[in-house]
């Protein structure tokens, strides 16, 4: 099972736009081939951008996405261990409100953080290995799901 962290992008790419290129990704997390995780930011900047004039969405369609998407992901709250081991260092993202994507996909051990943000994607390019995940366009982590569910 890979364990994903979405950006909202990717979120909005398989609730709202129903995009054939993810349609891997929202297969694979139904059939339980995939696990996706949110924490309280991630999920609130989602609550957020869905209420964007751009998308077209009424409260209660803004609602539903939102509800769909908590559905599908996994909850994820920091610990309060008094005595934490030191994380692995995490480089700083450009575009300082996509740290929290980073953040989220080191705590939850995430095999792949999910994303078409440059800033993000940056960072993949300049080959970094962050804290055992890697991160990648939806299109590269649909392929990989698909080659999983053919070589299981």
């Amino acid at each position: 099972m890979l364990n994903l962290v979405l950006d909202t992008n990717t979120v909005l790419d398989l609730l709202h736009f129903h995009d054939a290129a993810v349609a891997p990704i929202m297969l694979a997390l139904r059939e339980g081939r995939a696990r996706c995780y949110t924490d309280a930011g991630c999920s609130a900047e989602l609550a957020r951008v869905l209420r964007y004039p751009q998308f077209h969405l009424d409260e209660s369609q803004a609602q539903q996405h939102y509800a769909d998407y908590l559905a599908l992901a996994q909850g994820y709250e920091a610990e309060s261990d008094s005595t934490p081991l030191a994380p692995p260092p995490l480089p700083k993202c450009r575009d300082p409100d996509d740290q929290k994507f980073l953040e989220l996909a080191r705590a939850v051990r995430a095999d792949l953080l999910v994303t078409k943000d440059n800033a993000l994607l940056e960072l993949a390019r300049r080959k970094f290995r962050l804290a055992g995940f890697a991160i990648v366009q939806p299109v590269e982590a649909a392929r990989r799901l698909i080659a999983m569910a053919s070589h299981p």
